[in-house]
């Protein structure tokens, strides 16, 4: 069985003093698919509050198993209960952690989590069509492209394409088993 090194959790209250510092980093926000907006670090504590009271998604932690440190969220979200579909969305804020593989295994978790324990069916994903490392995450768990939408989001002054892809279970599960398998060698 493959050993993780990041775990999920729910968020407090005070990660909003770790998240809100993500909002602000103008990298990591060229990266997402939402519009650019500015955030007070009151709003964010806000909206971390209404996140742990919201029982209709689920906004997870991303901890490094040696230390606890926080160093993301992946989210279920837009759940359809009836076609047991989801959108799951995940972001690495820690920059000094990119580029480590923290990424690919939380992903995993929240997937295994989201199929085997929420009985959902297919998850599905937005990646803005330049964010290279985001598109290699989601094809590495076993998404597959489904098409574009052309012109979707306007950052920076210009609308950008945004790629849609979504995974059903029998295909993580191979692609569980290849990951798992690979990195144990």
């Amino acid at each position: 069985m493959k050993e993780f090194r990041v775990y999920l959790r729910a968020l407090e209250p005070e990660d909003y003093l770790v998240t809100s510092a993500w909002r602000r980093d103008e990298e990591i926000q060229n990266m997402v698919g939402g519009t650019k907006y500015f955030v007070s670090k009151e709003k964010e504590r806000q909206w971390i509050m209404n996140t742990i009271q919201d029982n209709d998604r689920m906004v997870l932690g991303i901890c490094l198993k040696e230390n606890d440190k926080l160093i993301g969220t992946v989210n279920i979200q837009e759940i359809d209960w009836i076609n047991r579909s989801g959108h799951v969305p995940i972001l690495l804020g820690d920059k000094k952690e990119w580029g480590k593989g923290y990424a690919s295994e939380a992903r995993f978790l929240a997937l295994k989590f989201a199929f085997e324990e929420r009985g959902l069916h297919r998850v599905w994903g937005l990646v803005l069509e330049d964010n290279i490392p985001s598109l290699k995450l989601h094809e590495k768990c076993g998404f597959v492209r489904g098409g574009i939408f052309r012109d979707s989001v306007y950052k920076n002054g210009c609308f950008h394409n945004q790629i849609y892809l979504d995974l059903l279970k029998k295909d993580f599960d191979r692609a569980y088993q290849t990951y798992c398998e690979e990195t144990e060698k």
